[in-house]
């Protein structure tokens, strides 16, 4: 079991008093290290028992600095090694026992491999179909749906961008509320235009002759891809009159 924090959480005040965090404030400490990370990625790692905030009575969720020392270990897990989510959960246990455990490489290179060329950088990061299929936890047919409506996509080698791990996740999630993959097909298409106008910005800069002009234009297209999301985000709670806790 996770260890949750106890005191304070959920009694008026309290929260605030005994350093408890909201998600929004726990957002914005981890995007220093995790610029991509989002409030459905938070609220996935939960439903997935990584994590165990405490919640008020009106069912805000309230994170400790534990909480938040745990997410960050998870992020960096998942980042930096690529292993399933099923592999950091008994990585975890094993660290909260007092143990010692050797982080396994999954996803990153096979026996015999070359090593990836240091120029390439986490961004050429890749993940085989069973490291896919194991950390969304999803069957062959499920992926093989995903991929037909084309919100799931393999590289030209047949591995997956590490990214497709968070995708695969989502949609699971998803599924779990009933909304099928057919029906995700308009937040692709919207994906994709998005896209295509942040590629329409940063394009003259990619084409530079000055390298560090072209870092510039990757730098540039991140943080406009996290704006784009950020506007999609407030415009659909706007749509449906909600406010995300």
């Amino acid at each position: 079991m996770l260890r949750t924090p106890s005191g304070g959480a959920g009694h008026g005040t309290a929260a605030t008093d005994s350093g408890l965090m909201s998600i929004g404030t726990v957002l914005n400490v981890l995007r220093d290290e995790f610029p991509e990370v989002t409030i459905s990625k938070i609220r996935f790692l939960e439903s997935e028992g990584l994590i165990e905030p405490q919640r008020t009575p009106s069912g805000y969720r309230k994170f400790s600095a534990h909480d938040v020392e745990r997410l960050g270990h998870v992020l960096r897990m998942q980042r930096d090694h690529y292993l399933p989510l099923k592999v950091i959960r008994e990585h975890l246990e094993v660290m909260e026992r007092g143990e010692a455990v050797p982080l396994p490489a999954l996803g990153r290179q096979r026996d015999g491999d070359a090593a990836p060329e240091a120029a390439e950088g986490p961004t050429a990061a890749r993940i085989g179909r069973a490291e896919l299929l194991a950390a969304a936890g999803v069957e062959e047919e499920e992926l093989r749906e995903w991929e037909s409506y084309g919100l799931v996509t393999p590289l030209e080698d047949g591995a997956y961008d590490a990214e497709a791990v968070t995708v695969a996740s989502l949609v699971a999630e998803l599924g779990r509320f009933g909304i099928e993959p057919r029906h995700l097909r308009v937040m692709k298409a919207a994906a994709d235009r998005e896209a295509g106008l942040v590629d329409q910005v940063v394009a003259p800069l990619r084409r530079h002759r000055n390298p560090q002009t072209r870092a510039h234009a990757e730098a540039r297209a991140k943080e406009l891809a996290g704006l784009t999301v950020k506007l999609h985000a407030a415009l659909v709670q706007i749509a449906l009159g909600v406010r995300l806790p």
